[in-house]
């Protein structure tokens, strides 16, 4: 993979197919490497599976998970010591939580806020309307374009942050988009959040690993942005998971309280694979998350009031046969559905969903259980979206060819929640009239005017004749996948970042390496 951006654009082509052609196909898609497209503003309104008896009865529910079960904040006295002041009861490190105290703290938190990327053009809105897509997170393994399956190194990560740096419809660069092996896990997340600021000038995400790599997350942000603007704006959005069920670690704790002290968004997000750490069924599996999320987002305006966070919530099946998880199935689309619901009646920005898939290659299994958590994915209303391209294996894997198929489908997505247009050219009354019966449109003005834009065309999907696509080489959208991250890769420019800036972080990271050694475990 070291050698991936140097060799051919296109690769090699077959049986008569010019440059020429898969050029002219891509400038005319919405989803080739072009103009970043802005975070999406739906103009559909959001599906809802939950009446008000239902969300009512979940939210009793959850209630009585709060005051009687309780939520473990295990090895942190600081949070124990905090959520006593707050009038909660605390027994050993279960907090037991009186009915309307999470809800009231959580008043203090935004429904909407900014986060600020480098380049101000790039920055996105969480929340409202908004939809922000984010790329795969927190993979061991990479699918390379050589067709190996491996452990994923730096130069992996830093592909992936150029990848989603070109893709115009992925809004933001992530976090952990694959995780970096050959580094020492003790020093990798300096490499990476500076890869992010290197290499891209989206928003991006801070490591939440240990609480000391959190703050050198902030301190990196720092030195990019400055002192006063990070403290009094959001720069950073951190996924902090809920150890399901109902208990919050040192780890993430640790994280939270760093994050959220500085002002940077949190997601708390708890990590469900229903029947192993939440109930079977739907309803229950909701209860637990929304009593999860309630005490994790509560608590971190307990830290700072008016910090910026997130409902969120990652939800698969299983198979009761083998244990392993599946995707793309009725009973989480109806999990995320139902959260949306819940985190817009708390009015906290809300994440779920993503291109998930269980299969191990881009394979047909891959695209419909991604298409089928990916639409439900907008249609819930989502406001941040972790995982939209490049998810392979159940999460174990980032694969490149994945990824140019996914950020491909995050341009219809985009087209999709620009809903319909009523304006005087959308109603096309011209058009009909100048057509009128039993003719066609294809000549017509209003068809010429607006043929470019009318509808997504794909840079990956072919629609040719067989006899054409056997001309060009039989190629499988896999092979057109391969051959367009190639190209992409080798046409990458960074964009600018300030040198002084730039030398800043180095002397920082270097500091930070040079103080301790390394650790692998």
């Amino acid at each position: 993979m070291d050698d991936i951006t140097t060799q051919s654009g296109e690769g090699r082509r077959s049986r008569g197919e010019g440059r020429g052609a898969a050029a002219r196909r891509a400038s005319r898609s919405g989803g080739g490497a072009g103009p970043a497209m802005p975070y999406i503003t739906r103009k559909i309104a959001p599906y809802e599976v939950l009446d008000e008896q239902g969300l009512q009865l979940i939210e009793r529910n959850a209630d009585t998970i709060l005051e009687e079960i309780g939520i473990e904040f295990r090895d942190d006295a600081e949070a124990l010591e905090l959520w006593k002041n707050a009038g909660a009861d605390v027994r050993g490190q279960r907090v037991h939580f009186p009915k309307g105290l999470c809800r009231e703290l959580l008043k203090t938190a935004p429904s909407v806020f900014t986060q600020h990327a480098r380049n101000p053009e790039r920055s996105v809105q969480i929340g409202g309307k908004a939809t922000v897509f984010a790329p795969n997170y927190g993979s061991p393994f990479v699918r390379d374009l050589d067709g190996n399956r491996r452990y994923a190194t730096l130069e992996d990560f830093r592909n992936f942050v150029k990848l989603a740096y070109m893709a115009p419809s992925v809004h933001h660069s992530g976090g952990t988009v694959c995780e970096p092996v050959d580094i020492p896990v003790n020093k990798r997340h300096l490499d990476m959040v500076y890869s992010h600021i290197k290499y891209s000038d989206k928003p991006f995400m801070g490591s939440v690993t240990a609480p000391e790599r959190a703050e050198d997350s902030v301190a990196m942000c720092k030195i990019l942005f400055g002192d006063d603007f990070v403290e009094n704006n959001t720069v950073l959005i951190n996924l902090i998971n809920a150890n399901s069920p109902m208990v919050y670690d040192e780890t993430m704790l640790g994280a939270a309280k760093v994050y959220a002290r500085h002002n940077q968004a949190c997601v708390i997000s708890p990590f469900i694979l229903s029947g192993a750490m939440s109930p079977v069924t739907v309803a229950g599996t909701l209860t637990q998350i929304l009593a999860e999320v309630l005490a994790g987002a509560s608590f971190t305006q307990l830290i700072r009031p008016g910090a910026p966070v997130l409902f969120g919530t990652f939800a698969a099946s299983i198979s009761m046969q083998s244990g392993a998880p599946t995707f793309g199935t009725p009973e989480p689309a109806l999990v995320s559905y139902g959260a949306a619901q819940l985190a817009r009646r708390l009015g906290l920005p809300f994440r779920t969903g993503g291109s998930l898939c269980a299969s191990k290659v881009p394979d047909a299994q891959a695209a419909h259980e991604s298409a089928n958590t990916l639409n439900m994915t907008l249609l819930a209303g989502t406001n941040f979206v972790l995982h939209a391209a490049g998810w392979l294996e159940g999460g174990l894997a980032a694969c490149y060819e994945k990824f140019m198929i996914d950020q491909d489908q995050l341009g219809m997505m985009q087209k999709l929640a620009q809903g319909v247009d009523l304006s005087e050219s959308g109603q096309a009354m011209d058009a009909i009239r100048e057509v009128g019966p039993g003719a066609h449109y294809l000549g017509c003005a209003h068809t010429q005017a607006n043929f470019q834009t009318a509808f997504y065309r794909s840079a990956l999907a072919d629609n040719n004749s067989f006899e054409q696509w056997e001309v060009e080489g039989r190629k499988r959208i896999e092979d057109r996948a391969n051959a367009l991250c190639r190209s992409w890769l080798d046409s990458y420019e960074a964009p600018p970042l300030d040198p002084a800036i730039d030398e800043a972080l180095l002397a920082y990271i270097a500091q930070r390496k040079d103080s301790m050694p390394d650790a692998f475990t």
